[in-house]
């Protein structure tokens, strides 16, 4: 049994080092700058992200959202794929999956570009930007 661990282990730090990423998003805030219209996302959400190797969580809230959350993983050098979940105002349980694709803005902060798809009502699809603003 230890044998199977040890090899699925070294395999998933093989993976890691194959998909080494050029960012770090850990402890990083970022607030919305435009979401399509079916998106829950607006001016007053703001997003907390962590990062641990490949894998990246956050925590959001704010505008028409009470708490939503996030996992994911990074699936290049400069993107990552997740899973986000939230409450609305509404008291609504939302879901959805996104692909984010990372750019560096010219004060050096970074740029979140994000094609998602609710799993969840209508399962319309839509395109966003998150940028990073300062920790408070």
């Amino acid at each position: 049994m230890a044998e199977e661990v040890d090899y699925y282990t070294m395999k998933f730090f093989r993976r890691l080092k194959k998909n080494r990423m050029n960012f770090n998003l850990n402890n990083k805030s970022f607030k919305s700058k435009e979401n399509a219209e079916t998106g829950e996302v607006g001016e007053g959400t703001i997003f907390h992200y962590f990062q641990e190797e490949n894998i990246i969580w956050a925590f959001y809230e704010g505008g028409k959202i009470v708490r939503g959350q996030i996992i994911g993983k990074v699936v290049s050098k400069s993107a990552f794929e997740i899973s986000y979940q939230h409450i609305n105002l509404q008291g609504k349980i939302k879901t959805g999956i996104c692909h984010t694709n990372l750019s560096t803005l010219p004060n050096g902060k970074i740029q979140l570009n994000e094609k998602w798809k609710w799993t969840c009502d209508d399962f319309s699809e839509g395109e966003s930007i998150l940028v990073e603003i300062a920790n408070k």
